[in-house]
């Protein structure tokens, strides 16, 4: 074993109440945006209560997830057992986006908007929602970024269900960067956030608020799957471990989009499941080509290198992992060492 592979004790989570959270997402960070995130009550024409969450982002304004709403008559936000009713709302079923209009809303915290061209991989993250009826909070990291319609799709490693659909992710200065939208069933890292920066594209204009009625249309994630974008795809495959069909995709998609780095590597993730150890590490080295700074690349890269023995270039990929996700980089090293 290489000089530098050291045994590395990941970090203990502390329960605080019903939050869980690390050195990055303190207590002070739940207190200071637990107030923005509320509870959602969507109710069709026969009475039916659809449950989800949602985040104030302006005065008298919540936004949540069109899935959340589309089916409601009426829609009361609700924070802290008093319960308001929406009046309007703004929406792009397509993005799973609507901005309700809430104009007696009292209270709570217009949560600041921050850029998803800020987030980097392995960055820490809370993601708040209402669960059961009860807001929860769980702590996270950013797996991946992924490109579509102007801005990128947060894949993270939050957990939150259905109930949370609507919900918040803030970063660790309590910024909201995405809010939470579906997960992949069976994936430990399949929670998926559409960007904050949707938001800023003029969805809550005033042209765009309508009554609250039914809404018609899809989602991108609930499209027949080849109607998906690449990346959910991808992700369906890579779960499902259908490595020569991954393999058709990324070929396809490196083809379609030359410049973007997920397709060399997500090919570089299908070679290895084939085991074309080789023709993965080519694949890994052109998507690092395209980004020096993708740090899933890199991390494949080492668990490659050391079922060939090659301990040097184990210890150099660790390197350029660790400057870029040193708590990935540890407890990759730790895994290494122990497999």
């Amino acid at each position: 074993m290489p000089v530098g592979l050291k045994r590395i004790t990941t970090a203990l989570l502390c329960a605080l109440s019903a939050w869980s959270v690390n050195a990055q997402m303190d207590r002070a960070s739940l207190v200071r945006v637990a107030p923005s995130v509320v509870k959602i009550e969507a109710v069709d024409a026969a009475g039916r209560f659809q449950l989800g969450s949602g985040v104030i982002v302006g005065d008298g304004k919540v936004a949540t997830n069109c899935h959340v709403t589309r089916r409601a008559e009426r829609v009361n936000v609700v924070q802290g057992g008093v319960r308001w009713s929406a009046f309007a709302q703004a929406s792009d079923t397509r993005r799973d986006l609507c901005v309700l209009r809430v104009p007696k809303l009292e209270g709570g915290r217009v949560a600041p908007i921050a850029r998803t061209s800020q987030l980097k991989v392995g960055q820490p993250l809370l993601a708040i929602g209402f669960t059961g009826g009860i807001q929860q909070a769980s702590e996270g990291e950013v797996v991946a970024l992924h490109p579509y319609a102007g801005h990128k799709i947060i894949r993270s490693s939050n957990w939150f269900n259905s109930g949370a659909s609507g919900g918040g992710l803030f970063d660790a200065d309590g910024a909201l960067v995405g809010i939470l939208t579906f997960r992949l069933r069976g994936g430990v890292a399949h929670y998926f956030s559409a960007p904050a920066d949707w938001l800023q594209d003029g969805l809550d204009a005033e042209d765009r608020y309508t009554e609250v009625t039914p809404l018609r249309g899809q989602a991108f994630w609930e499209l027949q799957a080849e109607a998906q974008p690449y990346f959910l795809q991808a992700a369906a495959l890579e779960q499902s471990r259908q490595w020569a069909a991954l393999a058709s995709l990324a070929q396809r998609w490196s083809i379609e989009v030359a410049l973007e780095p997920e397709a060399p590597y997500l090919l570089g993730v299908a070679y290895d499941g084939l085991d074309q150890l080789d023709a993965s590490i080519q694949a890994l080295r052109h998507c690092l080509e395209l980004d020096p700074g993708y740090s899933r690349s890199w991390a494949r890269l080492a668990y490659i290198y050391k079922r060939q023995g090659r301990t040097g270039d184990v210890r150099l990929a660790l390197q350029s992992l660790a400057t870029l996700d040193p708590e990935q980089a540890r407890e990759l090293t730790t895994e290494l060492e122990h497999p």
